[in-house]
């Protein structure tokens, strides 16, 4: 309010003290004047100047000084907030550096961590396919031994009935009724020396 009040009053004076140069300027016809009425007329422009000019600064020193007082302590309430903000913001930075950094690390962790599983998996599913492999092989070996063993007992029959069918075809042809008897009588007789 006051800084208004000083303002209006500035204004005032300072028409006040144009209007004054204004008249002491004259206008008006052209005359002859004499240096001793010119350097009066300087003085008095020169005085009404220095008047205008003590009652500017008179009026005009505080408000400008605690203006000035007032803009140079905002300034430098406003230098203490951007110093503060940039070392929070300072802060803040060094922070989140310090969080990425750790989050690289941690992903860097993991990685290898993956990487190390994925090796003993992979060490896992290859043992396992050898071990099956040789169950496999060996399920394989048995099974071709069965069937080898299989295959030789059909043959041993089949020989078998081979062998007996060609022997009877043979005897067929070559046993006559003679024969026939006399397997008869040896049998009888073995069978009798036996009692």
């Amino acid at each position: 309010m006051r800084v208004k009040i000083s303002s209006a009053l500035l204004a005032l004076l300072l028409v006040t003290a144009l209007c004054g140069v204004a008249f002491a300027s004259g206008g008006g016809a052209e005359h002859h004047v004499d240096s001793g009425v010119l350097l009066k007329d300087f003085l008095y422009r020169v005085l009404n100047f220095a008047i205008v000019v003590a009652i500017l600064v008179y009026f005009l020193r505080k408000p400008l000084k605690n203006g000035l007082v007032g803009r140079r302590e905002e300034i430098a309430k406003a230098l203490a907030e951007a110093k503060k903000a940039k070392e929070e913001a300072e802060a803040k930075f060094a922070e989140y550096d310090r969080k990425l950094q750790q989050a690289t690390n941690e992903i860097a962790e993991i990685e290898a961590a993956i990487r190390k599983e994925g090796e003993l998996e992979k060490e896992k599913i290859i043992a396992s396919a050898k071990a099956m492999a040789v169950q496999i092989e060996a399920d394989a070996g048995k099974a071709a031994e069965l069937e080898v063993a299989k295959a030789k007992a059909q043959l041993q029959r089949e020989a078998v009935q081979l062998a007996v069918s060609v022997a009877e075809e043979l005897l067929k042809k070559n046993f006559t009724k003679e024969d026939d008897s006399r397997l008869i009588d040896e049998y009888m007789q073995k069978v009798g020396e036996l009692h």
